[in-house]
């Protein structure tokens, strides 16, 4: 039996590939997608969402706009954040797809995730891949819902260094007090996938074209938007192997069909909130005499071969295809 799983997304070009690595594959069942502020605006995020599933002819997923601002913070992350520079702007506010053909539902994310969690008969897997305040929210609301979750798996958060700050990973950076929240809500099992995993799984230009040759609806796409990942690293900081680039939230996804994809071990993390220079830092507790009982586990490996090996496939065949 399929497992049945919600994403909550801000659509960029990572999020984008994962949603269709997750459309396209036959072990889950996606019951709908969630949309959150984050990469952009929550009106260019939900339609970014739209574009994705038109693409590959999965207009039948629902999509639920949910917040268009972080919990606590007015204005946060602000529109400075989306004046990028256009070279090493990897997401734009509208993906290089043709128009949404369909419409957001008028159930908002934070309905559809109560209702849908309050009712189901089977557990539902959460896979946010974006800043938290949909999953926060919910659980704020009603904290016995985390009874109907099997499995939360985060795309979130560094050990290392961040992105957006040198203590922090834009997700988790972008609604600090939500993030908190959710890592302290309790649930049963709770899976991080931060940058020190991401960073390690990537995917090659060598890949793009081999995903491009597919000629496929998913395929092509992937393609185009992991390439223009790639042009902006490479016009940044780049990453360890040139030509390639992190395709952050597809692991996550990849990771409920192909465990093997990371390498994980159980730690606390805490998420700070009030740091002048590490607001929006995930603090986990590797020391050996660690305190604090786990509420996680934390990916600090990843392998990029399973990954690409995944994509290339479910992108050949499947209802991604022609």
């Amino acid at each position: 039996m399929a497992r049945k799983v919600i994403l909550d997304v801000d659509t960029g070009t990572d999020d984008a590939v994962a949603i269709m690595l997750a459309a396209g594959l036959p072990e889950l069942d996606v019951l709908g997608v969630t949309t959150v502020h984050g990469n952009a605006p929550l009106v260019h995020t939900t339609d970014n969402t739209l574009r994705v599933l038109d693409r590959i002819g999965r207009p039948d997923i629902g999509v639920h706009p949910g917040l268009s601002r972080p919990l606590v913070r007015p204005g946060f992350p602000g529109q400075k954040h989306f004046e990028r520079d256009s070279r090493r702007d990897m997401h734009g506010t509208t993906l290089p797809l043709p128009e949404a053909r369909s419409a957001p539902s008028d159930v908002s994310a934070v309905e559809f995730l109560l209702h849908t969690l309050r009712t189901t008969t089977e557990r539902v897997t959460l896979v946010p891949v974006a800043p938290l305040g949909n999953i926060a929210t919910v659980v704020a609301i009603d904290p016995s819902v985390r009874d109907a979750v099997e499995e939360v798996v985060i795309m979130g958060g560094a050990h290392a260094y961040g992105n957006v700050t040198p203590s922090a990973e834009f997700n988790v950076w972008a609604d600090p007090e939500a993030a908190a929240a959710v890592f302290g809500a309790g649930f049963e099992r709770l899976t991080l996938v931060p940058l020190d995993a991401t960073h390690q799984a990537l995917i090659t230009r060598e890949d793009c074209a081999e995903l491009d040759a597919l000629g496929t609806p998913a395929g092509t796409a992937a393609a185009k938007l992991i390439t223009r990942r790639i042009d902006a690293y490479t016009a940044g900081s780049g990453v360890a192997i040139p030509d390639a680039a992190p395709v952050h939230d597809a692991v996550c996804v990849a990771y409920l069909v192909r465990p093997e994809v990371i390498t994980t071990r159980p730690a606390r993390v805490e998420v700070e909130t009030s740091g002048e220079l590490t607001v929006g830092r995930t603090v986990m507790d590797v020391r050996p005499n660690a305190t604090g009982t786990p509420n996680a586990n934390v990916a600090f490996g990843a392998d990029g071969r399973i990954l690409a090996r995944l994509l290339k496939d479910v992108f050949a065949t499947g209802p991604c295809g022609d």
